[in-house]
């Protein structure tokens, strides 16, 4: 039975969980769903992202409103949940937990102990870290020994 492992800074979208279930059409598969507590964010790339998407209003926020660590940890465990719950509805095995800001270790102590046989990464589109290949997905693909594959949130786009 095979474990995919689920990466997202944000709640998966029904668009997302299709994606993802019509890449692993494996009804033997479970999904491990990991949303970090994401409370270290710099804010001159978070402007920089909002801008490049054309998202004032957004890229305004970024630079006068900082989450805390506890909303941060209050919006993982929603992202979580909304995500534990569509992928359920679509008639997946799921479970996952909320990590630490830098995913990395928690990442791979998953692969290790579950044996997952991928890693998805779902994120928003990065300007800065997509670019400088600094993003999950690129950090995943050096120091894991699975195939990773990165969506944008809300897209069919693979990068």
């Amino acid at each position: 039975m095979p474990t995919f492992l689920i990466l997202t800074e944000e709640a998966l979208r029904e668009s997302d969980v299709k994606n993802i279930l019509n890449l692993h059409d494996d009804p033997e598969a479970t999904f491990e769903v990991l949303v970090p507590a994401d409370t270290e964010r710099n804010i001159v790339t978070d402007f920089i992202d909002h801008l490049s998407l054309f998202e004032m209003r957004e890229a305004w926020d970024a630079l006068v409103h900082r989450a805390d660590k506890q909303k941060a940890k209050f919006t993982a465990d929603i992202s979580l949940g909304a995500s534990l719950e569509r992928l359920s509805a679509a008639g997946a095995t799921a479970s996952g937990s909320v990590i630490a800001d830098d995913p990395l270790p928690a990442v791979k102590q998953a692969v290790n102990n579950l044996n997952a046989a991928e890693l998805i990464v779902v994120t928003r589109p990065h300007a800065v870290e997509d670019t400088f290949h600094q993003d999950w997905a690129s950090r995943a693909r050096e120091e894991l020994g699975v195939p990773v594959l990165h969506f944008y949130a809300g897209t069919d786009f693979v990068g």
